[in-house]
């Protein structure tokens, strides 16, 4: 019958494995060294606690113990080398420690099927020897948990302290996922804590933060990690963090090594289902509202006027606003927002791989729009400006379901001025815009789609960018009747489309054709339609004085004419001046409009069209 732990005091472990260790030298007539103490005392008390947790024999913690002490005292490891003599090492056979041991049911068996070799305390090497002769090693990571530092195995890391202010509001937040870590700590059983967030930094912040407060060490540790490392785990009381990323309409299963029942935090995505055989509790992470992020801000180190001009135009997260901020050294409010500007629209970004940055300075008066058009591009540009603050002041109705994101649709032939409309809302909000690859997005696998539009809103949320669709109704198309399960699938997707976008608290600007290629159930979830017409005389003479600048040789009679005559947009009007442009600088001279005549009537062939008879111009 095996001696409870509880029956020795702390010290008692090492002290009982030595005193066996002596006793053997004795026995041979040896005389062993005086080794040194490695901190017994502290070791007894983390081997009792693992002991109770791994529910260790006590035969099994005193061999813990002895090979703890070869590991850290070279006299120890001398003191068995002199006892396995002449065909043993420094590292303690099977057979040996089943022989010091004995009294207390230890045999080689029971080392070899214990819970200290299966949860990692102790590995077997020399599988070519028989039991008895095969050496009993601790590993380094097990050796230094026990005297109290980290070192990492393999699938396990310390993750680098992130700069990163949480806002304070969180703070009743992490008191309660605190209480729920220390009740899972004091039932001594498992417990899991998924932290749904777009960024994984904020994530880890978050972590780091739940590890702090309840003073354990944060290590994070790879999905499937072996169960040898259980033991590791428990030495050193850390709190576990997993990465796991759900895609939409996955179900992802979170399970800790093997014989490690301490709690896990995990990072996961904003889509997805995550479950557990141990008990599992969801948080969302919530973007900081202004005043959060105001405080963020001027944490970060931005002037008060500066940082609520932040506030108020841009929606980040806390790892978001770090990392911008790591950009700025202004020293005045108006440097320092400059500054941000421009961090906004340099480096790289995940979304680089699923859109496409755009950035073209664009005029007000380069966009000639019908008078009623204008008016309403107008106040979707304060709408965009005012999407973080409009329902401050409203009923608490539409406050408790209010989203930030702006949705708008542009419809109208191709050249009427829908992408450069893009670009100056975008500019005149200080968004980067990003043209969203559509190539990259669509999958034929089944599935894909869906995740690869999930990233790219998580992606273009935690930026805070705008978005622009072109073509939106190859991916935003209007459900079809159901005849097979190709279009059973088709509308599912659809389905998980629509309702994501409407979700997106961001501004998205989507552009087609024809509205009527929509489905409706997506037209009622738009805050804004504006439709793009071809434009009369008027318009296209604005456009033709815009395009053609001062380079040129036609008098107003002239311009007048090509206004009233070539009835096309301003994206062809564009090839048509530009067409021209080549013609008159190979022989160095203005636009005439003998060039203008020709460039026309290609521009009129490629579209399949009679040109008009310019020679009347």
């Amino acid at each position: 019958m095996n001696a409870p732990s509880s029956q020795l005091k702390p010290g008692s472990l090492f002290a009982t494995a030595l005193a066996r260790l002596y006793s053997r030298c004795t026995e041979q007539d040896r005389q062993p060294n005086t080794p040194a103490s490695p901190g017994a005392r502290d070791v007894d008390g983390r081997l009792f606690t693992l002991a109770d947790t791994l529910d260790l024999s006590l035969g099994e913690q005193l061999a813990v113990a002895l090979c703890y002490g070869v590991q850290v005292d070279p006299h120890i490891a001398r003191l068995v080398a002199q006892v396995q003599a002449p065909i043993g090492g420094a590292q303690p056979y099977a057979g040996l420690a089943a022989t010091l041991f004995a009294d207390e049911g230890l045999d080689v068996l029971t080392i070899a099927a214990g819970q200290a070799v299966a949860s990692g305390l102790l590995s077997i090497g020399g599988a070519e020897a028989p039991l008895p002769e095969r050496p009993l090693e601790m590993p380094l990571h097990v050796a230094a948990a026990l005297g109290g530092h980290i070192v990492c195995p393999d699938g396990a890391s310390v993750p680098t302290p992130a700069r990163i202010c949480l806002p304070e509001a969180l703070d009743p937040e992490i008191t309660k996922l605190c209480d729920i870590l220390l009740s899972h700590l004091g039932k001594r059983e498992g417990g899991v804590i998924v932290l749904r967030c777009r960024d994984a930094r904020d994530g880890r912040a978050m972590a780091a933060c739940l590890a702090e407060r309840t003073e354990r060490q944060l290590v994070e540790i790879e999905s499937g990690m072996p169960g040898r490392h259980a033991g590791w785990l428990h030495a050193t009381g850390a709190l576990c963090l997993m990465v796991s990323n759900a895609g939409p309409g996955e179900s992802v299963e979170i399970e800790p090594p093997k014989g490690y029942d301490g709690p896990v935090v995990v990072i996961g995505g904003t889509d997805g289902s995550y479950t557990s055989s141990c008990s599992l509790t969801e948080w969302k992470m919530p973007v900081p509202d202004h005043g959060d992020r105001e405080k963020l801000w001027r944490r970060a180190g931005l002037h008060k006027p500066a940082a609520a001009a932040a506030a108020r135009r841009y929606r980040h997260g806390a790892a978001r606003i770090a990392e911008l901020a790591s950009h700025i050294s202004g020293k005045s409010a108006k440097s320092q927002l400059k500054q941000l500007g421009q961090a906004l629209q340099s480096g790289s970004s995940p979304l680089d791989k699923l859109a496409r940055r755009s950035n073209i300075p664009v005029a007000r008066n380069d966009i000639v729009l019908p008078a009623e058009l204008d008016v309403a591009v107008e106040r979707l540009r304060r709408r965009i400006g005012q999407r973080n603050l409009l329902a401050k002041q409203l009923g608490p109705t539409l406050r408790a379901r209010y989203r930030p994101g702006v949705r708008a649709l542009f419809t109208g032939d191709s050249g009427t001025g829908k992408t450069l409309a893009a670009h100056w809302l975008a500019q005149e909000a200080g968004l980067p815009l990003y043209r969203v690859d559509l190539s990259a997005l669509t999958s034929k696998w089944i599935g894909e789609t869906e995740k690869n539009l999930s990233s790219l809103l998580d992606l273009a949320e935690h930026a805070d960018v705008m978005l622009f669709f072109d073509e939106a109704d190859s991916l935003f198309g209007a459900r079809t009747d159901v005849g097979d399960s190709h279009d059973r699938f088709a509308n599912a997707q659809t389905n998980f489309l629509l309702q994501r976008i409407e979700e997106f608290d961001g501004v998205a600007l989507l552009a087609t054709n024809g509205r009527d290629r929509f489905d409706p159930a997506f037209v009622r979830r738009l805050d804004a339609i504006l439709e793009f017409p071809l434009p009369d005389a008027e318009a296209r003479l604005k456009i033709w004085r815009t395009h053609l600048g001062d380079g040129h040789s036609l008098t107003n009679e002239e311009l007048n004419s090509l206004a009233t005559q070539v009835d096309l947009a301003g994206g062809h009007v564009r090839n048509i001046v530009l067409s021209a442009a080549s013609m008159a600088m190979s022989e160095d001279r203005p636009v005439s409009l003998g060039d203008l005549r020709a460039a026309s009537a290609e521009e009129y062939m490629k579209l399949g069209r009679a040109p008009p008879p310019l020679a009347a111009c």
